[in-house]
């Protein structure tokens, strides 16, 4: 009852025009982003930020608008993958199995109101499981000490390449390269510099919104610009829609399923959308009967799409209870929440709950917007692929830029930000993720201040770190977590490898 009523009391923050203006906003915002290949819902977050921060909107509002671009992003990822057979993001990849076959039997329309309807399911059912495993988890993480928060944080980096991981190696190196750069500026406990090279901008450490921008925005129009992509694409033609009752009713129990295991996905560590999307396909294609999947399957574009959006969902659960972000995409809200002085974590119930459940109850309210828009909107949005990204790309870099320096009015900032963007286009040239050095910057203060404590508390006794029952299993799956990729991935990557060869043949 008491989740109930604070259920209610965040639909009361979530249906004040400013917030479902907001809603709006990001959806439509988000599902032009995830339209166009390549960016992702990482990046249309990371673009967006700093014009939130411009605009001056609250918390609440400034969470509302970026979760609901995050939703809108997943939701657009679909729309290259059924018309261009590209998908708009890594998850979107098994949706081209099905979708683009039905759009090239004349179907286009068809699949695109498909997968919108199974994507509100999936993300329907991962934000009631939001509403109800968030309050009970983050009671639990209440009993978490210092040195079950240094635990936690190792699992959080353990578990980073996820079983889909090509190389943990070079996981480990960048999240290294993160927890690196977060020990730049002054020491809190010794007052000592810090690699500032008595650089004043750096006494106070990396901003590490400017290093996201950087790192996502900035790095992805190098890579425009290395391909020379000057022409727009030209994607399949959309027919007029017709779909029965009798046609969603048919994908009803696949989205279900999808979305159910689509958030299992999300909340474990490390797993992501991706593997929620390959599961979500897999599993079906295994349970449906008489199914054609590969040759256009409904059920095969229903099946992705619920996954991946219940993924989506799902990764707030650790990122709102545990401070531990589940995805990208999420490591980017939490630094948003970390700069705007709220703290993700247990007490984040206790201390912000209008902020917490205002955004859950958003979550609702954005995904029936995005059902809304997507179906009779369809056309506008696939409108933008046509776009040369010549023309995109210098927008996208002018509203970060303009959002940077209109934080802090200081032309050292875009400085940095360009470095970040030269640093993650090398780092993605060499194959080294983003988002554990996103991670390590984030969660390198608290690790390190988690640490301390421990040691003062313990006078100095390292075996402090291994003296609760929690403590140990903390660690024992952050250990399981590093070598199961390395038994499991082989065989899933495979898998995986199988999949984009069929989307190469379709």
């Amino acid at each position: 009852m008491e989740t109930m009523s604070l259920l209610m009391h965040g639909f009361a923050v979530a249906l004040t025009p400013e917030s479902i203006m907001f809603a709006i906003i990001g959806a439509i915002l988000g599902t032009l982003i995830g339209a166009l290949p390549g960016l992702g819902p990482a990046n249309g977050v990371a673009i967006l930020i700093p014009l939130a921060f411009s605009l001056g909107l609250s918390p609440t509002s400034s969470l509302i608008l970026l979760t609901s671009v995050y939703a809108g992003a997943m939701y657009g990822g679909r729309i290259s993958s059924i018309l261009l057979n590209i998908p708009g993001d890594e998850p979107a990849m098994m949706t081209c199995l099905d979708g683009y076959p039905m759009a090239l039997k004349g179907k286009a329309a068809e699949a695109l109101a498909i997968s919108a309807i199974a994507s509100f399911i999936g993300s329907f059912i991962a934000t009631i499981g939001l509403v109800i495993l968030a309050p009970i988890l983050s009671k639990f993480a209440l009993k978490f000490g210092p040195a079950e928060y240094f635990a936690l944080f190792a699992l959080a980096f353990a578990t980073l390449g996820g079983v889909t991981g090509k190389n943990q190696f070079k996981t480990v190196m960048a999240a290294s390269i993160g927890l690196m750069i977060s020990t730049v500026g002054i020491d809190i406990s010794t007052g000592v510099q810090r690699y500032t090279f008595n650089t004043l901008e750096l006494f106070e450490g990396v901003d590490f919104i400017i290093a996201i921008v950087g790192l996502f925005a900035i790095s992805e129009l190098f890579f425009f610009l290395e391909r020379h992509a000057g022409d727009g694409l030209k994607q399949v033609a959309i027919n007029k829609l017709k779909l029965t009752a009798r046609d969603v009713l048919h994908v009803l129990p696949t989205s279900i399923r999808g979305g159910i295991l689509g958030f299992v996905a999300g909340v474990l560590p490390g797993a992501g959308a991706s593997l929620g999307s390959f599961i979500s396909y897999s599993l079906e294609k295994k349970v449906s009967d008489k199914g054609e999947f590969g040759t256009g399957d409904p059920r095969g574009v229903a099946a992705p799409e619920a996954g991946n959006n219940g993924a989506a969902s799902g990764a707030l659960v650790p990122m709102l209870t545990l401070g531990v972000p589940g995805s990208g995409t999420t490591a980017v809200l939490l630094a948003m929440l970390i700069s705007l002085n709220i703290s993700p974590g247990p007490m984040l119930f206790t201390h912000n709950p209008d902020l917490v459940w205002g955004v859950i109850a958003a979550m609702f309210v954005g995904n029936l917007v995005l059902l809304l828009l997507n179906i009779p909107m369809v056309g506008i949005f696939v409108k933008l692929l046509s776009v040369p990204p010549k023309y995109l790309m210098p927008v996208v870099t002018l509203i970060a830029s303009v959002g940077i320096y209109s934080v802090s009015h200081s032309p050292t900032d875009l400085y940095f930000m360009v470095a970040f963007g030269v640093m993650g286009y090398v780092l993605r040239k060499v194959g080294i993720p983003l988002v554990p050095v996103i991670l390590g910057l984030l969660l390198g203060p608290e690790m390190e201040k988690s640490l301390r404590h421990t040691l003062v508390l313990s006078d100095g006794d390292w075996s402090a770190l291994f003296s609760s029952g929690l403590s140990i299993g903390l660690w024992s799956v952050a250990v399981l977590g590093l070598v199961l990729p390395l038994i499991l991935g082989p065989v899933i990557r495979a898998k995986m490898r199988k999949s984009k060869d069929a989307v190469k043949d379709v």
